[in-house]
């Protein structure tokens, strides 16, 4: 018993329930169109007599379909004339023969022996007496009226049906020059049985079309019920026209069938679980609680629309583009093609669509997808460029698809004209108009973070990035360049770059706190390092709790989570090594432990909070050095990558030793950019600027002084720190929440 109220209040089992849920509120949604009814019959039977309350038509499918397979079975074959060559050869070959028999010295009942080879039973009464006897002058005249009536039978084509209807004679007969005789035309037909074939054959193709046009010409079989007229009667049996006619009288009367309800269900079922698959293995960042919640929500929109959808109305009007390009923005282009593709299968299967509009939607999704790519998410008003992209590709997808149609079957040009139409509504007004104006809307009920939302946060007049600017001006100008090389890797790799900048941007706001003690922003505020008067271990939890108070910070600014895990993670549990060697000198390797020095982590889990690691402490090592040349600066970077692989901080992103290197080549690029040689200017110049400046009158303006504390506030800060350092020598000196 507790076994199992400890599996209800389990984890998996509200991963199970909302799963069942979800799979079937997808399958009722799905099958609301062809298995919700009303109960007015039952096991086929009327309950009730129902009279119509308008005049309706109903076209008779039976009868209209049994009326095109007639049309079609009556279409005779379309013949195309084939490669004929090989039978006037076979006609030249068969004289050779005949006339190298007669010129052998054998006796005459050989060479008839050897002729009775060459004919079978029909040529060979008579033909092979006279090719024996007859002058060489007959035969050829023989032989040359063979071929002239060989050639008529050609030009006009002989198909294999003539051979099956034994009417091959018939028809050499047919073709037989006028100045043939009774005998000769015997003859004649006797050599041209051995070497005639077929030269007309079915073009499967040309009679398929034909057949199909031959259908699409027949007009449906109408039965209307006038106004006042019963549809059914009580207890009569209900045909499908009678079905049709209840539905089209506002009755929805499909049985409900059970197999094929829980035929969908399982295919629904496998699409959700493959889906949920893939997120775990390759989107790990969107498996969680929040995203799935919002994929489904978007799937069952979807799949609602769908079932609104009237019988027989355009499916190019289902916003299946819209929904790749929502997907996009809140996850990834390659993650909303794979769902898109998923629920368009599902969508397919369950309304019945033909091939070429899965065809066309799957076409429109790999533009769009492409499309989203390439965005950078500047600006919300270049939705309108996806789309207007979209729509493009969409005209020319559909009506390419009808032009294709329309040379092989005769197609409504209304219907052509309504398609495309219908496509460019759905491309650009769904997809971008509409889209543009409710994602805020969107973004605000889910409260998630989309690509445009953080390039809002990326604004400098953010509260928090406004601080960092006026507070911690170095750790500002750090972030700016970090998230510069952050933004740049992560583009070069296929990583989310908007994301990667953004976050970059707020991962050291936990210095806000402290800014005095980050060496960075000390000659702003004009002070020593504080540090040079603290213990190496207080330096160290001073130094390690700016990701605990970064979080802090966000939590009050209502930051994203996800631009939470850049604070968090980008030192992982790396080491502080320069206050780690101090507590070495200091208190001696016997009691100094490794682990008391690491940040508290934890390890980036994304490929864009593993790039921050390496941008971080490249640029800082960078910085710090003096005039650093090329080969100086990919030293420090190789060394950082080294570092942090070898101390297992990369274990747990899905970065590749790949991605890795070409982060590496990329911050190489960049910084070489950032820490170019100046050019010296000669003398000359100079002083030929000065005398410019003179003659002009050029006032100068006072150098900046860069101001210092006061008096009063620099003893305030020598007092804390003295304070600080007196606590720390004290033995019973509690821990802090860092």
């Amino acid at each position: 018993m507790n076994k199992f109220l400890d599996f209800i209040s389990s984890k998996n089992f509200r991963n199970i329930t909302c799963f069942i849920l979800f799979t079937f509120l997808m399958t009722i949604t799905i099958s609301s169109q062809n298995y919700f009814f009303q109960k007015v019959i039952e096991n086929g039977i009327s309950k009730k007599d129902i009279v119509a309350q308008k005049d309706i038509k109903v076209i008779d499918t039976k009868k209209t379909e049994l009326h095109k397979k007639e049309v079609a079975q009556n279409v005779e074959p379309i013949l195309t004339q084939a490669e004929d060559e090989f039978i006037t050869t076979n006609l030249a070959t068969l004289r050779s023969s005949v006339i190298k028999i007669r010129q052998k010295e054998s006796s005459d009942n050989i060479k008839r022996e050897e002729l009775k080879v060459l004919f079978d039973e029909n040529g060979k009464k008579g033909l092979v007496d006279f090719l024996l006897k007859a002058s060489e002058n007959d035969l050829n005249i023989l032989f040359d009226k063979a071929q002239i009536t060989l050639n008529s039978i050609l030009n006009i084509g002989i198909s294999s049906k003539d051979f099956e209807n034994n009417k091959v004679e018939t028809v050499i007969y047919k073709n037989l020059p006028n100045n043939v005789t009774r005998y000769q035309g015997t003859l004649i037909t006797g050599i041209l049985n051995q070497v005639i074939a077929p030269n007309l054959v079915v073009d499967e193709f040309a009679t398929e079309i034909a057949k199909k046009n031959a259908q699409n010409s027949v007009k449906p079989y109408e039965v209307v019920f006038k106004k006042g007229q019963k549809i059914v009667f009580e207890g009569e049996p209900v045909t499908k026209l009678k079905r049709d006619a209840l539905r089209a009288a506002g009755y929805n009367v499909l049985e409900l069938n059970i197999g094929g309800l829980v035929g969908i269900y399982l295919l629904i079922a496998f699409f959700t679980f493959v889906f949920l698959q893939y997120e775990k293995n390759f989107e790990k960042q969107y498996y969680n609680a929040k995203y799935l919640t919002i994929m489904a929500a978007f799937t069952l929109i979807i799949a609602f629309i769908s079932a609104l959808l009237p019988t027989g109305f355009s499916p190019y009007i289902m916003p299946i583009p819209a929904y790749t390009i929502l997907f996009s923005i809140f996850t990834t282009p390659r993650n909303a093609f794979f769902a898109s593709t998923i629920i368009l299968a599902i969508i397919a299967i369950g309304m019945h669509w033909d091939m070429e509009v899965v065809a066309a939607f799957m076409l429109l999704n790999t533009v769009a997808m492409t499309a989203v790519s390439k965005l950078k998410f500047s600006k919300r008003s270049d939705l309108l460029v996806v789309s207007t992209k979209i729509s493009l590709a969409g005209m020319l997808i559909v009506g390419g698809i009808y032009f294709l149609e329309k040379y092989m079957m005769d197609i409504d040009n209304i219907m052509i004209i309504q398609d495309v139409s219908y496509i460019l509504l759905n491309c650009f007004v769904i997809s971008g108009v509409i889209l543009l104006g409710i994602l805020p809307i969107i973004e605000n009920t889910f409260r998630v973070m989309t690509p445009y939302g953080l390039a809002e946060l990326a604004d400098h007049n953010q509260e928090l990035l406004k601080r960092l600017m006026q507070e911690a001006p170095g750790t500002f100008n750090h972030s700016l360049t970090v998230s510069h090389m952050c933004e740049t890797a992560a583009e070069a790799i296929g990583a989310n770059p908007v994301l990667a900048r953004v976050g970059a941007m707020y991962h050291d706001i936990g210095k806000l706190l402290r800014p005095m003690f980050f060496v960075e922003n000390q000659s702003f505020y004009g002070i020593e390092n504080p540090h040079n008067s603290c213990t190496p271990r207080f330096s160290k939890m001073l130094i390690t709790a700016h990701p605990k108070d970064g979080i802090e910070l966000a939590k009050d600014a209502k930051l994203p989570q996800v631009i939470n895990n850049f604070i968090l993670q980008h030192h992982g549990t790396s080491l502080v090594s320069y206050f780690y060697n101090e507590a070495l000198k200091e208190e001696g390797a016997e009691n100094v432990n490794e682990e008391q020095f690491r940040y508290p982590g934890p390890k980036p889990n994304m490929k864009e909070t593993a790039i921050l690691m390496i941008a971080d402490a490249v640029e800082s090592a960078v910085r710090a050095a003096k005039n650093p040349s090329n080969e100086e600066i990919d030293a420090i970077i190789n060394k950082i990558i080294r570092e942090r692989l070898n101390d297992g901080q990369l274990s747990d992103s899905p970065l590749t030793l790949k991605d890795i290197k070409t982060v590496g080549e990329t911050f190489s690029r960049m910084l070489r950019g950032m820490h170019h040689k100046r050019i010296k200017y000669h003398n000359e110049l100079v002083e030929e600027l000065d005398k410019n400046k003179q003659m002009h009158d050029i006032v100068q303006p006072e150098p900046v002084i860069p101001q210092t504390l006061d008096a009063d506030l620099d003893a305030k800060v020598k007092e804390l720190e003295n304070k600080k350092n007196n606590n720390e020598r004290k033995p019973d000196e509690p821990k802090l929440d860092i």
